[in-house]
């Protein structure tokens, strides 16, 4: 009996091959034993899952409808495993973290190597998603910490340690009217905030971090949003407005991943948007070992992202 992961792996291969000799070969078995597969498979649900074409070979209907089947599989097989680790492994401390993937990026690299080699008896279970989502697991107990920025919004049943934090900057491409060639970070005072803010912007999706705070300031300066796009990773809307599509806000952890390229940067007053890293746990539930020097890791990091 093959496992889903298994199956649609063999699935994928022959989608791209569009050849059953080809993807055989790809997966170092026999044609027919990849062919006796699939035609096991369609015996088994009653319809056909793949189809020849022009082009080689696509899923019929049924096809795609078993497919997201196999995926919910994985994903509950996943899941399975990630609950019953405590129970598998009762030596080891799991320790269940949320974070904002973006954000993970580069402050799981910063904190985490040094942790996991001073605690082998430790394994971490990240939980990438939007703050309010992971804040609410939090509270219910479905994770153990919740790292992201600014803690001034977080539930008061949370205890907060803070840590560092960067500066924003508002991201000029040389497509923009208000590019200065030669120049890369601008003094704060060259260009007019209130004008920039006028223009069009590509901002991160409602739920983030930053699209809070990046609302806020339209609000303070009573600036309405002109959106060209939006898009749930801030990877993918700085990249965007460094090639042009519109102007954004972003941070120096973000912007120092992204190619060398001609842009301007124009630093945002810290009284006017801030970034603070904090680690939440739930106030009053007593700590673990693991995750007491998980919070002592992060208390001692310096983190402190700078584009220089």
């Amino acid at each position: 009996m093959h496992n889903t992961k298994q199956v649609q792996h063999y699935l994928d291969v022959l989608l791209q091959k569009g050849s059953f000799v080809k993807a055989a070969k790809e997966l170092y078995i026999s044609q027919p034993y990849l062919t006796q597969l699939i035609h096991r498979i369609e015996k088994r649900l009653g319809a056909k899952i793949v189809e020849k074409t022009a082009d080689g070979y696509s899923l019929t209907q049924a096809g795609l409808i078993y497919y997201h089947y196999l995926e919910l599989e994985e994903n509950n097989r996943h899941r399975l495993e990630r609950q019953l680790a405590s129970y598998v492994h009762p030596n080891k401390e799991v320790i269940k973290l949320g974070i904002l993937e973006s954000l993970g990026t580069y402050l799981l690299p910063e904190i985490l190597p040094e942790f996991l080699d001073k605690n082998p008896n430790v394994e971490i279970q990240l939980f990438e998603d939007v703050p309010r989502i992971n804040e609410r697991r939090l509270l219910n107990g479905d994770i153990d910490c919740y790292v992201g920025q600014t803690p001034e919004a977080l539930d008061s049943g949370l205890d907060v340690r803070v840590n560092g934090g960067e500066r924003y900057y508002v991201v000029i491409s040389p497509k923009s009217k208000y590019y200065q060639e030669g120049k890369f970070i601008l003094n704060p005072n060259e260009l007019s905030l209130k004008d920039l803010l006028a223009e069009p912007f590509v901002l991160s999706s409602q739920g983030s971090a930053i699209r809070h705070q990046v609302d806020g300031l339209f609000q303070r300066f009573q600036q309405k949003e002109n959106i060209v796009l939006e898009s749930s990773s801030v990877i993918t809307a700085t990249n965007l407005a460094i090639h042009g599509v519109g102007l954004t806000i972003s941070a120096a952890s973000i912007i120092k991943r992204i190619g060398e390229t001609p842009i301007n940067l124009l630093p945002i007053d810290k009284d006017l948007l801030n970034l603070v890293f904090f680690i939440a746990t739930r106030k009053g539930h007593e700590l673990t070992p693991g995750l007491k020097n998980l919070l002592v890791e992060f208390d001692k990091k310096q983190l402190n992202p700078s584009i220089h």
